[in-house]
């Protein structure tokens, strides 16, 4: 039986927009209110998807919300028709407004935390979609994710989800953004590192100042036990507090691992040593990789502007691992030269693919950011709804449904557009047939 990795990356949604709605993303508020190229930003996504395939890996995709989310503005006390909601939401609340319209479900690596069949106790693959409760924007998402999730891998033998966590704080969690996951084999049992910002039932345990702990240490056992993980099989990291001040808001954007490689910023987390001989413990025999990058060769600045580590690690057909970084890690020098370097010093990784990811870099988000990853065999991969596989077919109907549906350009003032809630759910409906979904979205029920 053959085992791998496939990359569910997320479709960037037609209303995709800079509001700088993110507190603690220093790329998100700087951009903010800057028009945006929802065409290019799609474009620029589905092209890293048709690279990864060329690269000979396997490639899934995940839908975006329907945005706005008028349900909430009605919720919120907006009412008449679409284009009256709108108006009084963009007259009375403009920024409730942006948030509704917020299209960062792209950014798949929030979707949702899995946990492969080689590490659960009933022998499936588990789903539990993150609640994203720090960010009003992102916890409208939940329940629509939980839906398009049960879409794409619809067979309760291979595939188990779960209900999001309690929307509350205490149980703020932000997904596979803050879960990795070593192993000698992607079929092999492995170790799942879940990294956490602060405990939020003991408020004595050091957390950030400045900015928000998305995830908390009560979250990721929840989503531990939910999963059916033995204590052998999960290690809970303490983020290092002092970075998330500096804009490292997922663990994301200062760590990521890939089988028996774990690449990570020498800030990264708090009381590293024990941590990472917990790792050793649990992950038992064969080659661990631990690539430490020192501050002085890469500073933290440096490492959340050119989103060094929210890059992808693929094991390639060949054996080797590949970087799959952002152009901005080719143009900042220092990660140019750290990244140089990295591919000479004897570890797994043999090569760096730059990729122009630009949309998504200037909403927040990188390479990483952009997928959920699904480690399967053959037979789980048979199981997944095959309209969300990329091949050069869906590629293709997918690339020219862009061009039919998208705009070349969004400002915040187009936000109060009732033609683009039209644009919106016309272009959804075509989506969901194409990707064979159901009735996911709350206009279709």
């Amino acid at each position: 039986m053959k085992h791998f990795e496939v990359n569910f990356d997320g479709l960037v949604g037609p209303t995709h927009n800079y509001a700088g709605l993110s507190y603690g993303n220093v790329a998100s508020q700087s951009n903010a209110k800057e028009a945006s190229n929802p065409k290019e930003a799609a474009k620029q996504g589905l092209r890293k998807m048709k690279a990864l395939t060329e690269l000979g890996m396997t490639q899934g995709v995940l839908a975006p919300q329907e945005r706005p989310d008028l349900a909430t503005l009605r919720r919120l006390g907006f009412t008449g028709n679409d284009a009256s909601v709108l108006a009084q939401a963009a007259k009375q609340a403009p920024a409730v407004l942006a948030a509704c319209y917020s299209a960062s479900s792209m950014w798949t690596a929030n979707a949702a935390t899995v946990s492969p069949s080689a590490d659960t106790q009933d022998g499936r693959i588990h789903f539990t979609p993150a609640n994203l409760t720090n960010k009003f924007h992102r916890s409208l998402e939940p329940e629509v994710t939980g839906r398009i999730l049960r879409a794409v891998f619809n067979n309760d033998r291979h595939f188990s989800h779960h209900q999001h966590l309690p929307e509350n704080d205490h149980f703020g969690d932000e997904g596979a953004a803050n879960h990795t996951r070593l192993c000698r084999a992607y079929g092999e049992a492995g170790v799942e590192l879940f990294v956490y910002g602060r405990s939020a039932f003991d408020v004595s345990q050091p957390a950030p100042k400045r900015y928000p702990a998305r995830q908390t240490l009560e979250a990721s056992q929840a989503i531990a036990r939910l999963h059916g993980l033995g204590e052998e099989s999960a290690v809970f990291i303490q983020q290092n507090p002092d970075v998330i001040d500096q804009g490292v808001f997922h663990n994301d954007v200062i760590a990521v691992g890939n089988q028996n490689v774990l690449f990570f910023h020498q800030q990264a987390f708090l009381h590293t040593e024990a941590a990472l001989a917990e790792v050793r413990t649990k992950f038992g025999e064969g080659e661990l990789h631990f690539i430490e990058v020192p501050t002085n060769e890469v500073s933290v600045q440096d490492a959340v502007k050119s989103y060094l580590f929210n890059t992808q690690i693929l094991t390639l057909p060949s054996g080797e691992m590949a970087i799959i970084a952002p152009t901005e890690c080719r143009d900042n020098p220092a990660v140019s030269a750290y990244l140089a370097k990295l591919v000479t010093l004897g570890t797994p990784i043999k090569g760096v693919h730059f990729m122009d990811v630009k949309q998504s870099m200037r909403n927040g988000g990188g390479p990483a950011c952009l997928r959920l990853r699904v480690a399967m065999n053959d037979a789980e991969l048979a199981a997944v709804n095959p309209a969300c596989l990329i091949n050069d077919n869906q590629f293709a109907r997918l690339d020219n449904w862009v061009d039919r549906h998208y705009r070349d350009s969004l400002a915040l003032d187009d936000l109060r557009d009732p033609a683009l809630v039209l644009e919106t759910r016309t272009a959804l409906d075509e989506l969901t047939q194409i990707l064979k979904l159901g009735s996911v979205y709350p206009f279709q029920r």
